[in-house]
């Protein structure tokens, strides 16, 4: 690592776009951003921000005012998106997924000044000027386009920041009603890129991303290699066989994914005949990753494999280097360094050690809080005897005596039977174990007997007989407790996720509209 970027990343506080600033003027022609065929080097990525930054100051942006960024995945919205942060502003990136009316809601609660956006996510959010990303705007449609919307780098104010000012609204998946803007800090994004190295990422870093850049699990990657000096892949929408090309072709050492995009590269034909002998780091975060599937990347994909546990929140984190502790695939870690965990009883007790509670936790990456949203805010918030701040995660887990943290499942999805709580993922493992499942979910469903009844959504293997659903239903039974036993179970084509990966189970119980007996 250069001495001038180590010595930027020792100081207490300071941002992304400088430290881009800082790589463009140590080695301005190495590659930034590659997407499609087309690269930027450090010297245009940097000077991009500085033309963006310049037209939204322009545009009388002050410090702590909102954009919003509504698009597809680009490197204009990159540079957007660091642009904001260099004029002062706070970023609202929202899911390109969104209907209109929630874009409209999500803007509103961001208070955000104008809106970025794209011919895939139109229309704009009333009553906000547009600038659309991919060029003039769409038919009907009102704003410049981006590229003649730029302004010039000289004219560039810089602005004040502390550690404390918000640096982006992250709204969150959205997976039980309307997303949260999660305020994070500029302090809270710099204490990310600091621990950046530990991650291996520096100026041979090539990091291959396939996940929108709305997500908080893409924006800390891509932050911690561009601030590094790194080069960022980028995919606008996940293919295997596209992915597996591209991290072949550009020599990819780092990928972020979500279960599921594992799962699809190991099953695509061709995984075991491309060269991935250069990534050497992979992560994993953002959903449940199943015992199972953890032992078959490392069985199948040696190296490095790193799994995180947290929330968008923040409030602790836990990694577990899956390679390394082999027998400890089922949990998802100890804690990071700097972190901190309790468990706590539905009063808000702490519990002793070992004993399975709601997991909550603290550390130096927190969220200032839900944006305009103060009673969500204070419910989300713990604190212990010595009155320090801890933010409750919604999952039941427990440490186990090496420390290491095994989640049972969240709170809202335990299914409550016949006065038993039973956690899904205990059901779900079991039903992983079955060699014709490739994916499996369980929720609770009314019951006339019981109040409620776990009832399973399984997804088949292609490449294995399949039992009838009655017979893998009376296998799985044989191996769960009685009050655990499945009340019924369903093949279905795919398990509804959002675009980070989670099982959206909310829409797996809105298609079981009966009470079970």
């Amino acid at each position: 690592m250069p001495e001038q970027v180590r010595a930027a990343l020792s100081a207490p506080f300071g941002t992304l776009p400088a430290l881009v600033a800082l790589q463009a003027r140590l080695r301005g022609d190495h590659p930034a951003l590659c997407l499609d065929g087309t690269e930027w080097d450090y010297a245009t990525l940097s000077h991009t921000i500085d033309r963006v930054a310049s037209a939204l100051q322009r545009e009388g942006l002050q410090p702590g005012d909102a954009v919003a960024i509504c698009a597809a995945t680009s490197l204009a919205y990159v540079a957007t998106y660091l642009g904001a942060v260099r004029a002062g502003g706070v970023v609202a990136p929202l899911p390109a997924s969104s209907t209109a009316d929630q874009r409209a809601a999500l803007a509103t609660n961001a208070q955000a000044r104008l809106v970025f956006c794209d011919a895939t996510t139109a229309p704009p959010p009333p009553g906000l000027r547009a600038v659309w990303l991919d060029g003039a705007a769409p038919d009907g449609e009102t704003g410049p386009g981006w590229s003649t919307w730029l302004g010039d780098a000289a004219d560039v104010r810089e602005p004040a920041l502390s550690a404390g000012d918000p640096f982006n609204i992250i709204y969150s998946s959205g997976t039980t009603g309307m997303p949260k803007g999660i305020v994070q800090s500029v302090g809270m994004r710099w204490a990310q890129l600091q621990r950046s190295p530990a991650n291996g990422f520096g100026a041979d870093a090539v990091t291959l991303l396939a996940i929108p850049l709305y997500s908080n699990l893409t924006l800390t990657y891509l932050f911690g290699t561009l601030g590094l000096g790194g080069t960022v892949l980028l995919m606008p929408k996940f293919d295997a066989g596209a992915w597996l090309a591209l991290a072949a072709s550009h020599g990819a050492t780092h990928a972020v994914m979500v279960p599921v995009q594992f799962r699809r590269l190991l099953d695509h034909p061709d995984f075991d005949h491309t060269d991935l002998g250069r990534l050497r780091h992979k992560f994993c975060a953002g959903a449940p990753f199943a015992a199972e599937l953890k032992a078959e990347v490392l069985r199948r994909w040696p190296g490095r494999l790193t799994e995180y546990y947290g929330l968008t929140e923040g409030g602790g984190r836990t990694e577990l280097r899956a390679d390394e502790h082999t027998d400890k695939l089922h949990t998802v870690g100890r804690p990071s360094a700097g972190n901190e965990f309790r468990v706590i009883d539905e009063d808000g007790r702490e519990l002793p050690p070992h004993e399975a509670g709601e997991i909550v936790g603290r550390s130096a990456t927190m969220m200032n809080g839900y944006h305009g949203l103060p009673g969500q805010t204070r419910a989300i918030e713990w604190f212990d005897a010595a009155g320090r701040r801890f933010l409750r995660t919604g999952d039941v887990g427990r440490f186990d005596a090496d420390g290491f943290l095994v989640l049972l499942d969240r709170r809202k999805d335990m299914v409550i039977s016949g006065g038993f709580n039973l956690y899904p993922s205990d059901l779900e493992a079991v039903l992983h174990g079955h060699p014709a499942v490739a994916d499996a979910a369980v929720v609770g469903v009314p019951s006339a007997r019981w109040g409620e009844t776990p009832v399973a959504f399984v997804v088949p293997r292609a490449d294995a007989p399949t039992p009838t659903e009655a017979e893998l239903r009376a296998w799985a039974n044989e191996r769960l407790g009685r009050s655990q036993r499945l009340a019924e179970l369903q093949y279905v084509d795919h398990l509804p996720r959002s675009e980070v990966g989670k099982v959206l189970k909310r829409a797996l119980r809105d298609t079981f509209t009966r009470t079970v007996a």
